[in-house]
This record gives structure tokens, sequence and C-alpha cells, in this order.
């Protein structure tokens, strides 16, 4: 996979009836490395987010995810791991029972993973016996990437991961995606919050940047 980019897109475009929402975008992340999308509510990167996740077919275009097809085999989804959609939570499992689902869901030993840590260092300590509806919006986004960062993975496609974080939240999470990034790791993410991508380690880009001469 290091022989391709993370990610390539070009000539994407995507309209909701009649309304044009992404229009002969281009975009390159070169394996290693991070690219933040910004811009106003609406102009389409969570629609971009989706496409290169394989949760959403463009209506024109190609997108390559470490040189193949988005979603077309499990390699893709053993190296992918994206927040754009809502998780889904297993009724009646913990908090601590779904990182361990995870964990061996992608062949780690939960007792090896790392888990009690992850769940100190990301505020949910005391949270580890509770069910994910009993928790607040913002230790929900926790969990969430606390579950992504978990699992082992080459790219992470992240929406708006600093969404319900306290300041604190978001200098913890920006210091993990960026040591993600030193460890080989590749990034792409949707956010409103520049100072929260530059410490990320993310290179900055607006939506706007990526349209072809029609949009």
């Amino acid at each position: 996979m290091v022989d391709h980019p993370a990610v390539e897109v070009s000539g994407l475009s995507v309209s909701y009836g009649s309304t044009p929402v992404l229009v002969d975008v281009g975009l390159t992340v070169p394996a290693g490395t991070g690219v933040c999308v910004t811009g106003e509510n609406g102009i389409g990167k969570s629609t971009l987010l989706r496409c290169v996740s394989s949760l959403q077919r463009p209506d024109a275009g190609t997108i390559r995810v470490f040189g193949g097809e988005p979603g077309e085999t499990p390699d893709f989804w053993r190296a992918v791991v994206t927040t754009v959609e809502p998780p889904t939570w297993y009724p009646g499992l913990t908090t601590r029972e779904h990182a361990e689902l995870i964990c061996r869901a992608h062949g780690q030993d939960p007792d090896d993973a790392g888990i009690a840590e992850a769940f100190e260092r990301f505020g949910l300590g005391g949270h580890a016996d509770a069910i994910p509806p009993s928790l607040s919006s913002g230790q929900k986004q926790r969990l969430t990437l606390l579950l992504a960062l978990l699992r082992p993975s080459s790219l992470l496609i992240l929406d708006e991961p600093e969404q319900r974080l306290d300041p604190d939240g978001r200098a913890l999470v920006a210091a993990m995606l960026a040591d993600y990034l030193t460890a080989g790791g590749s990034l792409l993410l949707a956010s409103h919050d520049d100072k929260f991508a530059f410490a990320s380690g993310a290179e900055i880009t607006t939506m706007d940047s990526l349209s072809g001469p029609g949009a």
C-alpha cells in the first residue's frame, strides 16, 4: 500500500437532485501524511468523506484508496477507519465490551491492546461498565474516537472529530492524531477548527480549492 497515495480523488461530482454539491473535485493525500478539509457547513466536506469511505457513490469521478477501489475488498476495511457515519452501539454491551469486540475483530488480544490505558487517556476510566447510550454527547464522541484509534489501521477518515469535545479533549485528540501520523498512518479529516487541524499535523485545504473551474 505504501507504493500508492493513501487517497486519490479525481473529477469527483455529486448532486442531490438538481443541486450540485461536489463539482470536479480533486484531492491527494500522500501516504503517511494528513489533510484537513475546511469550509462552511453544506459545502460538501462530509459528502467528500462519505465517498472516500465508500459510503456514498458519486455521480462521476474516480476514487482510489491505497490504489484500490474504496470498499472493494476486506483489505480496505482492515486498513481504513471512518467516523463519517454515527456509530452503531450493540445493545447490552458495555463500553469496555465494545472495545474488546473491536480488538478481537482485528486480531488483537484485548488484554494486550491497552484498553484500560485508553479509557483513562480519554477520560472514560469511570465509564468502562456503562452502556454507550447512557453517556453524554461529549463522552460518546470520546468513545467513538477511542475505538477508532484502538484498532490497527493505515488511514483514518474523520468527520469533525473535535465536535463536542472540550479544549482539553481537543488537545488530547489532536496530539494522538499527530502521533498516528508520526507512526506512519495517513489522515483525512474535515474540521471547522484550524488550530485543532494544525495540532494534529494535517495540512489544511479548503473545499473551494479542491473544485474544478466548473464549480
